[in-house]
Formats: C-alpha cells, sequence, structure tokens
C-alpha cells in the first residue's frame, strides 16, 4: 500500500542534505537526511556524542550529574569500557528469558479490556506494557511500578502549566534507582541490575553514577521508544489489513514498520570534534549535528519505492542506530514488537478505528514520533 514521504524530506534530500536550522529552544543544529550519509556519520568518530565536544550552542534535555554518566553521552575508550560490561549482563539468555512474562502481561492487560466496545490502546496497553517489561527486567517490585510508571508519565509528558513536574518526576526515579541499587547490592537476585551490579571485566566494576545512569537509560529509551513503536506500528496495520500479520511473517513486518515510522525519527545529537566534509558542506567543529534517521529511511536511493509499506524489503533501516552506538536493547524491542502488536492483532481480528485518523492525537515532539492516544474499536 502506497503511501507518501513528507514532502520537506525530498526537498532536503534534493537541495538541502546538511541543513542548519534552528530547533524550538533556540538551538542552531545541522540537519543531516540522506541515507548514505547518515549511516556513514553514525559510523564516524569524528562525531562525538560527550557534550564537552560542542561549542556551547546546545541547550537540548538536562539531567544530574548522576544519571548523564551513561552510553549515550560517551564515546571511547570510556563507552567501550561500559558497553562491554553492559552485555556481560544484557546477554541474549536473559533477553530472550523475558519472552513468557511480556506474553503473560500482554495477555493480561488486553483481558482487562476485552468486555468492552472500544479501547485506547496507547493508555490502556502501548503504554503499561513497556514499564512492566522494563520492571521484570529491572527487578522493580510489584508494589512499586504504580508508582514507577507514575514517574514516567510525568517525565515524558507533563502536565501543561506545570513546568518543574518533569524535574520532580526525574528527581523521584533517581531516588528510587538508589535505593533499589542498595536493596540490589545486599540481596541480589534473577535481574539485570544486579547481573550489572556483579559485571566486571579485567577486575573492572561500573560505579554507582554509571549503574544509576545505566538504569534511567534503560527505563527513558526502553519505555518512550517502545510505547511509540506499538502504536504507530497498530495505526499503519490498521491502514494496510493487506499487511502480512501471521506469526511465521510478523518479524519482517515488524521490521519495516519500524524503517516506515521509526519511534525516534531524530537521534541523538552529535558534535563535530574537527571540521567535517558532508556533500560538500563543512559542518565546523563544535557544531551539533542531528541525524534525522525517519528521513534516512524514506531515502529513495536506499529503498525503492520507500512510501510503499513492503514487508521483507532488502536493505537496512537505521531506526535503532549503527555502529557503536546501536542500541544494545534492540533485541528485547524487536521481541516486545512482535509480542505486543501480534497479540493485538490476533486477539481483535476486527480492531479499527473508533474515531476519524484526523483526529488523532500525536506527542508535540520534533524527536519522537509517537500518539497520544489510539482509540479503537475492539469488535
Amino acid at each position: 500500500m502506497t503511501a507518501t514521504s513528507p514532502p520537506v524530506h525530498g526537498l532536503l534530500w534534493d537541495t538541502a542534505p546538511a541543513c542548519r536550522v534552528e530547533l524550538p529552544d533556540g538551538s542552531p543544529v545541522r540537519l543531516v537526511t540522506r541515507y548514505a550519509d547518515v549511516r556513514a556519520l553514525l559510523a564516524d568518530s569524528r562525531l562525538s556524542v560527550d557534550k564537552s565536544n560542542g561549542n556551547g550552542s546546545w541547550r537540548g534535555f538536562s539531567l544530574p550529574p548522576a544519571l548523564d554518566a551513561n552510553l549515550l553521552n560517551m564515546d571511547p575508550p570510556h563507552h567501550t569500557r561500559i558497553r562491554t560490561l553492559v552485555s556481560r549482563a544484557f546477554t541474549p539468555r536473559r533477553v530472550e528469558g523475558l519472552r513468557p512474562r511480556i506474553q503473560e502481561t500482554a495477555d493480561a492487560l488486553l483481558d482487562a479490556v476485552a468486555a468492552r466496545d472500544e479501547a485506547d490502546l496507547v493508555r490502556d496497553y502501548a503504554g503499561p506494557l513497556p514499564v512492566a517489561v522494563i520492571c521484570d527486567l529491572l527487578g522493580v517490585p510489584e508494589a512499586d511500578r504504580a508508582d514507577f510508571r507514575s514517574w514516567t508519565d510525568t517525565m515524558l509528558d507533563p502536565p501543561q502549566g506545570d513546568r518543574a513536574a518533569a524535574a520532580r518526576a526525574i528527581g523521584a526515579i533517581h531516588a528510587y534507582l538508589e535505593k533499589l541499587l542498595a536493596a540490589k547490592r545486599a540481596d541480589p537476585a534473577d535481574d539485570l541490575l544486579s547481573a550489572l551490579i556483579a559485571a566486571r571485566e579485567g577486575g573492572d566494576r561500573l560505579s554507582e553514577d554509571e549503574l544509576t545512569s545505566l538504569a534511567f537509560l534503560l527505563l527513558f529509551a526502553g519505555y518512550e521508544n517502545t510505547v511509540h513503536a506499538i502504536g504507530t506500528g497498530l495505526l499503519t496495520l490498521l491502514r494496510h489489513p493487506e499487511l502480512p500479520r501471521d506469526s511465521p511473517q510478523l518479524g519482517s513486518t515488524i521490521e519495516e514498520l519500524l524503517r516506515y515510522e521509526p519511534p525516534a525519527p531524530v537521534l541523538l545529537r552529535r558534535f563535530a570534534t574537527e571540521d567535517v566534509d558532508v556533500c560538500g558542506v563543512v559542518v565546523p567543529r563544535g557544531e551539533t549535528v542531528l541525524l534525522v534517521v525517519g528521513a534516512a529511511n524514506r531515502d529513495p536511493e536506499a529503498f525503492p519505492e520507500p512510501g510503499e509499506v513492503t514487508p521483507g524489503r532488502a536493505g537496512s533501516h537505521l531506526s535503532f542506530g549503527h555502529g557503536i552506538h546501536y542500541c544494545v536493547a534492540a533485541p528485547l524491542a524487536r521481541i516486545e514488537l512482535e509480542i505486543a502488536i501480534g497479540t493485538v492483532l490476533r486477539r481483535f481480528p476486527g480492531l479499527r478505528l473508533a474515531v476519524p485518523e484526523g483526529e488523532l492525537r500525536w506527542r508535540p515532539s520534533f524527536r519522537a514520533r509517537g500518539l497520544s492516544s489510539l482509540p479503537v474499536l475492539l469488535t
């Protein structure tokens, strides 16, 4: 089924592949949009994620220092050290072991709405499912999970008129994670936090701030991106009922949904550590670069007829990144999406939108692509 790429993508590919713009917060940045350029720059060591390499013009989202010492703000060798330690704890066995619990949680959430005629699949399903998965992964006790979700929702979508709400939520999460880490250190369990505490490489271990920051990163990225991917994935499938959705084919459909509607169309900012030539445009040292995977994934030079949703197509999307910062939790995200989307389709074959598509509400963000709600009729 055919859709069209946003017109601005074509304009940027053709005339301004490294375009200088100003973000809503006033930060001047350079947008890079062509697939080949984005992929190459994701693996280019001259682009740093360390904010100390910027020229000071980037404003962006700030965190307390104890939450900032994570993989998204580190270059090698610090990034290499922590990624190695994380990989020793975030094993394929641990990720695969979550599958039964993810399925159980998805079924329980859908059981709660099955008796109704209508549901909001963001509020009732896509939102609570990733929080439950992350809580299972980190080892958050059941009694604390309602608070955990409330803080997460407030952090990502603070109430209008309360500018301090997000900061309070971040502070509450920080305090809670410190308490949880202390409990895991005193009484280890079979969860990722306990494994991260125990992980070592040549006698090296993660510091307290590194542990807290990693836990926060898993919460932040694993929640927001998965919520958006479930919601937009289901919407795309409702638009295109002809797409393959049976279990043997669902994996390839999920990959195409990720290409077509990446939950984070603009990846983490980078800073040029020296002058970098991009398509004949010199990006000066210290300038902020934003790599727009939402445009790169629709580049016709990389994906013929990119506005079509075509499961099984050749080529690799960039929605999980590329290079040393490729998403460490990508295997878990794929399992979550296959279970989350597949379970809805299996249980509610008559699923359809409850409102005209033009009335759907989207999160106001240049960085994330996600629905605020997805009202559906279940039968």
